[in-house]
């Protein structure tokens, strides 16, 4: 073990008194124009500071918006811009017809085959399990179900026979209290269904509002594996363009995006985040992947989607459907993950 020694120092020869003259020319003045300098000088390092910030800032932001327009200009970004323009005049149009009600609770849920075509029927008889494990969807801010109209048909196209989905209010304010609003539908869906797990898809704000549920609600013992499409999952900038309570809790460094950043142990849900560099709602874009020491994570990051999009790109849609189909917590076999409740009243 090495040591460190401070060298010894000769003791310093006393000082000599000084004279008052001397002392009152060596003290640091403290009039008027020694305040002007030191306020001049506090008020230039303080200006540099800023100005170094917002260089660091505007630096960001140019590689961020620079990354944004290179998807854009590629091929597969301006054929992914004319997708998205077209889904979202559709949507518009499907927007009132997905405002009431709930969706398709265990409709299509039929266990003989010979009626089936080639992929639902495969499914089926590979795990009966997997393709009768309910599937909640839930949309994002001021949207509705009508956002998954294409991926509800498309999961149950692929062998999937309870799909349903939820509309929580336009007008929610708190991420926290649509989570508890998740956490009763959910609840409804297990007793209903005998399934005591089931899968959650979440698109934008939805699956912010799903991982609150899963993270911070013990909705874990719920949901066996949580989707989410485009979810600022650490927060997106765009929400400084509107002040009020939900933006709030969307923008980086928030309350919110502080208390899903904290630990969650042993947590039993499995995450499949997809994510895309030319989504227009979350910035930066990178924001939409989910990084946390505590929970099993895929990030799958999408070329050329818009926000809107990626709920009905066929490479999502398989991916999901691919991924539902394993019910094992590491996601590697199809060993069924999922067991039934004894029926009540029964």
């Amino acid at each position: 073990m090495s040591q460190s020694v401070t060298p010894s120092r000769r003791p310093a020869a006393p000082k000599r008194p000084t004279s008052g003259a001397s002392a009152r020319a060596s003290a640091p003045s403290s009039g008027p124009a020694a305040l002007r300098s030191a306020a001049t000088t506090a008020v230039g390092r303080a200006a540099g500071h800023v100005a170094a910030a917002t260089t660091a800032a505007a630096a960001a932001a140019q590689d961020v918006v620079g990354g944004a327009a290179k998807a854009l200009a590629t091929p597969t970004g301006l054929v992914g811009a004319a997708v998205e323009a077209a889904w979202l005049t559709t949507h518009l149009a499907l927007y009132p017809w997905g405002a009431f009600g709930r969706h398709g609770r265990d409709s299509h849920l039929e266990y003989r085959v010979e009626h089936l075509p080639p992929t639902q029927r495969g499914l089926v008889v590979s795990d009966v399990e997997a393709a009768g494990t309910p599937i909640l969807l839930v949309h994002g801010m001021v949207d509705n179900r009508s956002i998954f109209t294409l991926l509800r048909h498309g999961l149950r196209r692929r062998g999937f026979g309870r799909v349903t989905s939820m509309n929580y209010s336009p007008f929610t304010a708190d991420v926290r209290v649509a989570a508890v609003r998740l956490a009763e539908e959910v609840e409804a869906l297990v007793a209903e269904t005998g399934y005591e797990r089931i899968h959650v898809v979440g698109h934008s704000m939805g699956g912010l509002i799903a991982r609150y549920y899963v993270t911070r609600l013990g909705g874990d013992a719920r949901v066996h594996t949580l989707v989410t499409l485009g979810t600022p999952h650490h927060g997106t900038y765009t929400a400084y363009g509107w002040h009020n309570q939900l933006t709030r809790q969307l923008r980086p460094g928030s309350g919110l995006m502080r208390e899903l950043e904290q630990p969650v142990p042993q947590c039993r849900t499995r995450f499949v985040v997809y994510w895309s560099d030319l989504d227009q709602m979350v910035f930066p874009q990178r924001n939409a992947a989910l990084t946390h020491p505590d929970l099993s994570v895929r990030n799958i990051d999408l070329h050329g989607v818009g926000h809107m999009s990626l709920p009905i790109i066929g490479s999502v849609v398989h991916g999901i459907s691919t991924t539902l189909a394993h019910l094992d917590s590491e996601g590697h076999t199809v060993t069924p993950g999922v067991t039934e409740l004894p029926r009540r009243g029964g």
